[in-house]
Parts: C-alpha cells; structure tokens; sequence
C-alpha cells in the first residue's frame, strides 16, 4: 500500500499538491467557525448538583443569572470612604446609567450604601450584563468594558480612583493574556523548528518548508474541527487553539524529519532522487501511519471523558493528526519530489556519509549491556514516577494569569474591606418540595444558621424568585480564597454537607457557585482519568500489535508509555509543589500529559521499535539488532525529539503561569519518551527478551528475512 502511494505521489507532484490546495480551499471556505466557552461549569455533565442548582437559579432567577462586571471604588489618598465620596459615586452610576446604551449588553450601574464595605476602605458599583453567545457579541462585550474603564475617572472625579473588574473583565483581561500567549508560542515555535533543522541541516529551504506547509494544514484541521462541532455538538475553550498549533507543529516536524533522513539516507546509499524519495516513503509510511493513528485513537478515547473540555479537544486534535498524517505522506513528498537535492541547498553534507560515532557508541553500550542500560532506565523514571503520589489540583485560574491586569488588582482592591470571596459566593438553592411558597423567614434562619458553619465569612441576605415563589437562594461569602484548594475541599466535603442538613422541612437544597462547580470537576476529572488511561493503553497496544505482528513487544511497550506519564507527572510535583512551593498543579495537567506524552511520546517507540524489528528481520541477533537500531534510529528520535520538547518549552514564555506549567511538564515528559525510553529503556528490554519479542512473528523469531527487501542495497550506518 505504502509503495504504491509513494509511486503515485513522487512521480505525479502536481497533481497531488493540486489536490491538496482544491481539498483546502473547499474546507476552509465552506466550514463553520468552532464555537469556544470560557465557563468552566457549561462542560460538567447535568448529573452533578452544582450544575443542577444554576439550572433551577437560571429559572428561578433569570434577570440576575446573566453576568455582571464589578467596579471597586476608592480614595486617591487611601483614606475611608465618606458620606460626601458616596454621593459622587451613586451620582457617576446614575450618570452612566443615562448613556448605558453606549455599553453593549450593560443593563446599568447600580450602588447604594450597602456596597461600602464595613471599614468605608472601598465602595462598589455592580454591572449587570447579558449574557452573550456570538462572536460579534463578545467583541461588543469587552469593548464595552473598555469603554467604561476609559469614562469612569471622567464620571468620579477628582480624590476617587475605579478598578473594573469581575467575571467579564477578568474574561476580557484574560482574553488578551490568551492571545499574547498565542503570538508569542506561534512565534517561538516558528523560530525554534527553523533554528533546530537549520542546525540539523544546513539548509534554509528545509528549514523553511515544514512551517509553512504545517501552517496550511492547521487551517484545513481548523476548518474540519469546526464541521465536527457542529455534526457531533461540541464547543472548545480557550486554550484549545493555542494546543493545536502546539501539537500540530511539533508532530509536524517530526513527522518530515522522519521522511528527511530516510531520504537523505537513501541518497547516500546511491539511489536516485525519484527512487530514493519513494523507498523513503514507503520505509516511513507504515510508522508515520501507526503513529499519527496512536494519536488520533488515544485523543478520541477523550470522547469518553464527562468533562466536556476534554470531549471537545478529543475530536479536536484527533483530526487535527489525521490530517497531519495525510499531509506528511502526501504533500510533503510531493514537494520534496519537485525540490529534489536542491531541498538541502547549500550544504553538501547530504552526499557525505556520516561517521554517526555517538550513536554507534550509544548503540554498542546497549547491545553489550543491555540489563544494566534497561535497569538504569527504568529506576530513573520510577524515582521520578513516584512523585505522581503527591499530586493535588490546583483551580486558580485567577491566580495563573498576569496579576498586573485591572481586573486582578480590582479583585485585591475589594478584599480590603469584603471577605476573599465576595464575588464568588457559594450559591444554596431551596427549593420547595412540597408546591408550597417559600417564606423570608425559613430562608433567613438556614441563612443564620450556615453563618456559623466553618470557613463562611458572611451570608448575603435570602431572595426568594419573584416568578416562582417555590425557589430561593441564600448566598454564603467564603472567608478564604474561593478558588483555593482548601475552599474546593471545605465546600465538597463539609460546607455542602452540612448545608443539606439544614435544609428547612418540605424543602430541598442545592449548593453551587463556582467552588461547589471546581469540586465537581475534581470529581469528574478523576472519574475521567480511570476511563482513559486504561482504554487508551488497550487501543495502543492494539496499534503496536499491528504494526509489529507482536503479542510479546506490546506487554512490555505500554508499560513502558505508562511509567514515562507517572515520571512526568511526578517530575512536574518535584518542582512545582516541592522547589516552588505551589499549592498544585493545574486540574487538567494529568490530561495534558496523557494527551502529550501518553499519545504522542509513543511517537518514539513506534519509530525505534519498527527499527528494532527491521534489524532482527535483517538476521542480526538480539543484541546486535539493538545496537544497529540505535545507531541508525537515535539521530532521528534525538533530533525529532529535540524539536517537539523545544516546541513545548517555548510555553514557558507565555505570560500565563498554567500554559508555563504544562510547557515544562509535557517538554520534560516528551524528553523522557525521546531519550529514556526510546533510546534505552525499550531497546534493553526488547535485546534481553531476544527474539521471543517478536513472537509470533516466524522470521524475526527465528532472525530470518521474512520479506525481500525493496531496496537491493543494505542501508549503512548512520543516521534514519
């Protein structure tokens, strides 16, 4: 199959690449655009109670279930707020109220003296805001935060200074933080993928050519994934687009790096450019097959996954490396076949052969000590691994953004005179079970006794929904960071607890707001997880049985996957819970991984482990086959493995602090996949179980050539 798609993409290059463009043009010129969300709680399934609750308040409560932005009020000089500096303050939110049409979606400004806080240090100005869905809307939303924060000092006057901030701000802020993080990873990736294959090569064109062709695919992947959303009703969140570019541009690379040495390979073996491109494709075909399809199938098995985020990005990415599969086998040489040696222009280094000392050297270790090599291997990533122990959450997300924003500093401003979680109280819903009307007085006593109930800082008073008189709501203030772990905890294992023990007679009680949300995530995040990673492991070893004709090579190769996700896990608890201190890592790191290092750092074991197989089918025993497969496999593994690590550590200069997170952790994990496992761990075991690896499979078993070789010349050492 793979020789006769070579034949026709090298020797018919035009039409193949007109192809390609008519396929694009149509995908992207007809698909929809993904639709993204940035509440957390709009992917929990509607079997948890935190969801449960803001249905019934969304109901029960309509005009206030909408979003709202909030201004924090204070002195110029620092001073307590005075009865003259609340009039100016209720008379600027009557002025804006007058030109609220000038704001997109604000429904007003509202104050009174009940938002001073007790110790007069700040006054606040709510905003109420319609909730909005288009992309039009949303773009009208945050210019109208924009606008605001431009009037308000006009509006105060002189001695008072505003903060605008509040879940829309804090969106609004965020967004751009997104969008720089965006600029500054394409960019970074870009230069780092032009830098390494210039190191590598010597040649500008080859440097240059993946980034615009992995550039191309993206928008075709874009244009698909938006058709999927669509067919299979699912939304992105924010972080989606800047993983995609991430993932295609680092499996990109690898993948034309792998059909670049086997190129250069062959011309140095003799052949001609048709001949040689062809045997290239043919040789990677089957591993660039198997491992985008180990990709693509490990993303999917997210589509299990309750938490909506993760059901979305499966699809997501899984065709954003089907498609990345199809070009690397298409397009790529379909160009290369056009370019020819020009590809490697100026340098000559591609007639050269290669002395590949370091890799023989490598490879001569492994094959005379394999035992040794494979034991050191696996102690290193178990002393790593066994830090995954420690693991724990952390949902912050306000804290891993710049806190140089408005927003951030409006959210520090007002807790000198609220409580930490004044803007995000912990929401009870009663609700009558019985059809009776619910009474001021039952709602305000639960509301008396929850007061004193531990880590409740202040309760708001009761409101009972003027269209259904059946529903109330009692907000609870945290006196602790709401978004912490210990309020996660403390909601979901005793503050909703205790809350549901009050619950008057005839009533029932639903406790929600963003922190009953975040401790229903953990819950299903968790769940999630003893999905995935079992049903992925069976999927991959499934591929590895196909591609190998192995039963033995499998039971060894996942563990082998698995073990390097625990040591990466466990690395990223070592330095940011141990050298940093941090209160944990990002709730969705685990995933991160799985979708990294799991899915594509078996990228690398697919590579050598196909090569481990092609030298035992060459007649070399055990160790020799080893040895060999190293030599001739490590400089591909290394450099592929150099570029997508490097691809994942430019991350590390976004500007917010969970993107920085998961660049170092996935960068270390596809390190560990590249130059642990791929380079030492697998091939010591495969050389120690010998040719039983490779059972049933009759030749590399017995070490005989069990196909003709299509290529008459022995390929030489050197690199893939």
């Amino acid at each position: 199959m793979f020789a006769a798609l070579a034949r026709v993409v090298v020797r018919h290059p035009w039409w193949t690449i007109a192809a390609w463009l008519v396929a694009a043009v149509a995908v992207i010129g007809l698909s929809p655009e993904l639709k993204t969300e940035s509440d957390q709680s709009e992917f929990l399934p509607t079997k948890y109670e935190s969801v449960q609750a803001l249905e019934i308040a969304q109901r029960a409560f309509p005009q206030q279930a909408e979003l709202s932005a909030l201004i924090v009020v204070q002195r110029t000089d620092g001073k307590p707020i005075t009865p003259a500096d609340s009039a100016k303050i209720e008379q600027a939110a009557r002025t804006m109220t007058a030109n609220v049409g000038k704001y997109a979606t604000v429904q007003g400004f509202v104050t009174n003296e009940q938002a001073v806080a007790p110790n007069r240090s700040i006054q606040l100005i709510t905003v109420p805001m319609k909730a909005v869905t288009g992309v039009e809307e949303n773009k009208a939303q945050s210019q109208a935060i924009k606008d605001i924060r431009v009037d308000l000092p006009k509006a105060l006057g002189p001695g008072l200074e505003a903060k605008v901030g509040g879940e829309i701000a804090t969106w609004v802020d965020n967004e751009d933080s997104f969008a720089q993080s965006f600029a500054i990873v394409s960019i970074a990736t870009f230069a780092l993928i032009i830098g390494l294959i210039l190191l590598i090569f010597r040649a500008p064109l080859a440097a240059v050519l993946p980034i615009i062709v992995i550039a191309a695919t993206e928008q075709v992947s874009m244009g698909l994934i938006g058709v999927a959303s669509k067919l299979l009703d699912f939304s992105g969140d924010d972080s989606l687009q800047i993983i995609l570019t991430v993932v295609l541009f680092g499996i990109g690379a690898d993948y034309y790096l792998f059909l670049l040495f086997r190129y250069r390979e062959r011309l140095r073996a003799g052949e001609d450019k048709k001949t040689a491109l062809i045997v290239a494709v043919e040789r990677v075909g089957e591993v660039i097959t198997s491992a985008a399809a180990a990709i693509a199938v490990t993303f999917l098995v997210l589509m299990l996954a309750s938490f909506g985020i993760f059901s979305a990005w499966g699809p997501s990415l899984a065709i954003g490396v089907a498609v990345m599969g199809v070009t690397s086998l298409t397009l790529f040489p379909a160009i290369l076949s056009l370019l020819g040696t020009a590809v490697f222009w100026p340098s000559k280094s591609w007639k050269k052969q290669p002395t590949g000392a370091l890799a023989a050297r490598l490879g001569g270790l492994v094959g005379k000590r394999p035992a040794v090599v494979a034991l050191v291997a696996a102690a290193l990533l178990v002393a790593l691994a066994v830090g995954a122990s420690a693991f724990k959450s952390d949902y912050d997300f306000q804290s891993s953004f710049p806190q140089d924003t408005e927003s951030a500093q409006a959210a520090k401003d007002m807790q000198k005179g609220f409580p930490a979680g004044q803007t995000t109280p912990v929401e009870v819903i009663v609700r009558s079970t019985d059809g009776r009307p619910l009474t001021a007085a039952e709602l305000n006593a639960l509301g008396q006794k929850a007061r004193s109930l531990k880590g409740v800082g202040a309760v708001q008073p009761a409101e009972i929904s003027k269209t259904d008189p059946t529903v109330g709501r009692v907000n609870l203030i945290l006196d602790g960071n709401p978004n912490s772990n210990d309020s996660i905890n403390l909601v979901k294992d005793e503050l909703r607890p205790a809350v549901h023990d009050l619950a008057p007679p005839g009533t029932e009680v639903k406790v929600s707001g963003a922190t009953a949300v975040y401790g229903d995530i953990n819950q299903v995040v968790n769940r999630d997880l003893s999905v995935i990673l079992p049903v992925a492991g069976v999927l991959i070893a499934l591929i590895l049985l196909a591609l190998l004709r192995s039963v033995v090579a499998p039971l060894y190769l996942v563990p082998a996957v698995l073990l390097g996700f625990a040591a990466t896990l466990g690395s990223a608890v070592y330095v940011f819970q141990g050298l940093m201190d941090k209160p944990g890592e990002i709730f969705h790191l685990p995933i991160m991984l799985y979708l990294f290092v799991l899915a594509i750092g078996t990228d690398y074991n697919i590579l050598m482990t196909a090569r481990l197989r092609e030298e035992a089918e060459e007649g070399n025993d055990p160790r020799r086959a080893a040895a060999l497969a190293i030599e001739h496999g490590a400089p591909t593994v290394a450099a592929a493995g150099l570029i997508l690590a490097g691809t994942f550590s430019v991350m590390l200069l976004a500007p917010v602090s969970m993107l920085q997170q998961m660049g170092f952790s996935i960068a270390l994990g596809i390190a560990l996949s590249a130059f642990v496992m791929s380079i030492f761990l697998v091939p010591g075991v495969t050389a120690l179980i010998g040719h039983k690896a490779w059972w049933p499979g009759r030749a590399a078993a017995s070490g005989k050539v069990s196909r003709p070789d299509p290529d008459p010349v022995r390929e030489p050492a050197g690199q893939h």
